[in-house]
């Protein structure tokens, strides 16, 4: 390796991964991003294998892991366990699919009540308003609504 790859300041490692500064900083408090030791007098300084995993990182974010279930992915980042990596994103899928289900019950009902909206005729109350206000009033208030 050479020494230029070992030569990246936060701030390299942090542009070079297309982050700022400050999440490299979160990372390592999560314990996601080792942090370097500071030399007497100098200043940290981190290389390519940092980059990529800041990288994997945020790759990771962007298909919906938790930062949680991001940490057990690096632990099998040595590739050997892919049947353990594969149960960790069944689940995540199972989950987004359950959201998308929930996402599309909302749409349709979003989308009804804004039809109703337009097609509203006179000076009658807001579909959208009243439909909100019934279904407000059948909620049962929770013990943190009676303190």
């Amino acid at each position: 390796m050479s020494n230029d790859s070992q030569n990246l300041t936060i701030g390299a490692l942090a542009s070079a991964a297309g982050v700022n500064v400050e999440t490299i900083r979160f990372y390592q408090r999560r314990g996601l991003l080792p942090e370097p030791d500071k030399p007497y007098g100098g200043i940290r300084r981190y290389d390519e294998a940092d980059v990529a995993r800041v990288r994997f990182v945020k790759s990771a974010q962007r298909l919906g892991f938790s930062l949680d279930e991001i940490a057990d992915l690096l632990r099998l980042e040595d590739g050997t366990h892919c049947d353990e990596a594969s149960r960790l994103a069944e689940r995540k899928l199972d989950d987004i699919r359950s959201k998308l289900a929930d996402l599309m019950r909302m749409e349709s009902v979003l989308s009804q009540l804004v039809c109703a909206c337009h097609e509203r005729k006179g000076n009658v109350s807001c579909p959208l308003i009243a439909s909100l206000q019934r279904s407000g009033q059948h909620l049962k208030p929770s013990a943190v609504d009676r303190v």
